[in-house]
């Protein structure tokens, strides 16, 4: 008999018992924690060390949470030699143990969270700063239900000519296309069997992958996923099905691209987030009455949302990369606008049955972290609901042509984003000081290395000119 200490999680040596039980041919298990960029960081165990996971918790360092893109230590964070770069306790979340399709041997997967070694939630880890506003609203009889999009490109191997990417042949029958093959139903069929792999990794993970689109760029689709009652399913759902996506791509011979901008001259990935608002009843509190006519509470969430939109870019825009996604009439908004049925705005009310009314947050590229995203667009729609936030008029038409105002409202670079970021005491209260102090010393140290970096780019404008 295993004697568990009590998971501050919540996870039972039950649960991983009847897992054992059920899978006897599993060898062992990736488990895995998310740091502020939406990484999953770990280690593989095997088979035998399970239950102590369930037990006790896995001691991990305290400076995993404190990693920039590449891996490395910022110093900024505080988490590393501050604290002697000491243990503490990463526990499994419930109900995340599951079975990974298609290894070999097969392996399974679980998430963690951190927590301190008394068992309080370390508020550098990203699912704990979401947990905090879902506590939030539920304090105030508000439940949140919640689904993300996820655009990706499908990429080859190897680079054209000119060393740029290039969109991956089809893994049927090899056949080439570099064409914008939206809303195609017969491009779609090249690749059936890369995803129908993924369907099954994702049903494996306890995901309900639904729709695939090829998108609006060569080489670009989109997977929608079930909607959620429980905003942080939504959000595991997310991290993990991109997990599956790349894993299905390399085993088919081609890389799965979550960059925001891999092609200069196509649009970008986007990573919107669906959001509605039930109360204890199950309610939808945006549900109007009358078709069209908003009620209050829908208008004051996107007047939180508009009203906070410029500080907390850096979530939604993370890396260099994210800003080139942002450019007119390319299906990223430009400004913090809103309107209905219209993808030329930052906030879109999409068409559909009153009692599934939404708002769709169209600003975050896929390569943002998607507990940081749904922890910060919680707390403004809080925001807004405690302040009455009105969210201005609607805006109708092509959304692009309000650029003029964006920069009042929206950074135009990575730099301002990240000086917006450490200013906000907004985004300080969303994400918690911990988590803020953490991401914000993250994204500097990141935006240091792209500053010193000499690209290619220089060498072609500078290097025989001036």
């Amino acid at each position: 008999m295993n004697t568990q200490t009590p998971s501050p999680s919540g996870s039972t040596v039950a649960e991983a018992e009847a897992f054992l039980a059920a899978h006897p041919d599993i060898e062992a298990f990736d488990i895995v924690l998310h740091d502020s960029n939406g990484i999953g960081r770990g280690k593989i165990i095997r088979r035998g060390e399970l239950l102590s996971v369930f037990t006790g918790g896995r001691f991990m360092p305290i400076s995993i949470l404190g990693l920039d893109i590449c891996g490395e230590d910022v110093h900024e964070t505080g988490l590393i030699w501050d604290h002697g770069d000491g243990d503490l306790r990463a526990w499994p979340i419930p109900n995340t143990l599951t079975r990974l399709h298609g290894t070999s041997p097969p392996r399974g997967e679980v998430l963690l969270s951190l927590y301190t070694l008394d068992g309080a939630p370390m508020t550098s880890d990203p699912r704990h700063a979401l947990q905090v506003q879902v506590d939030a609203l539920a304090a105030e009889g508000l439940y949140p239900a919640a689904a993300f999009e996820l655009e990706f490109f499908l990429l080859a191997n190897d680079r054209d000519a000119d060393g740029r990417v290039r969109p991956a042949d089809a893994v049927l029958d090899g056949r080439k296309s570099c064409k914008t093959e939206v809303y195609s139903v017969d491009h779609l069929h090249g690749m059936e069997p890369l995803f129908s792999n993924i369907y099954a990794g994702a049903a494996s993970a306890g995901i309900n992958a639904e729709t695939v689109i090829s998108e609006y760029a060569p080489g670009q689709y989109e997977l929608t996923l079930h909607y959620r009652d429980n905003v942080m399913q939504a959000a595991d759902d997310l991290v993990r099905l991109k997990r599956v996506v790349r894993l299905s791509a390399r085993r088919f011979g081609v890389t799965a691209c979550f960059m925001a901008k891999p092609i200069e001259r196509y649009a970008g990935s986007g990573m919107h987030f669906h959001v509605s608002l039930p109360d204890g009843k199950g309610k939808n509190l945006f549900a109007e009455s009358k078709e069209g006519v908003w009620n209050n509470t829908i208008l004051h969430a996107l007047g939180g949302m508009r009203a906070t939109m410029g500080e907390s870019m850096l979530v939604f825009a993370p890396h260099a990369n994210s800003w080139r996604r942002f450019s007119n009439q390319s299906y990223a908004p430009i400004s913090a606008n809103w309107g209905v049925n219209n993808r030329s705005v930052a906030l879109r009310i999409p068409a559909g049955a009153v009692s599934a009314r939404r708002i769709e947050h169209r600003p975050a590229g896929v390569d943002a972290n998607p507990y940081l995203v749904a922890a910060t667009v919680l707390a403004a729609m809080r925001h807004g609901l405690q302040q009455k936030i009105d969210p201005g008029p609607e805006t109708t038409g092509n959304g692009y042509d309000e650029d003029d105002r964006r920069s009042a409202v929206i950074p135009r670079d990575w730099r301002s984003a990240i000086e917006a970021a450490e200013n906000s005491e907004f985004l300080k209260a969303a994400l918690g000081a911990d988590m803020h102090r953490t991401f914000v010393a993250v994204k500097s140290a990141e935006y240091a290395r792209v500053a010193r970096t000499i690209s290619d780019v220089d060498y072609d404008l500078y290097l025989h000119t001036v």
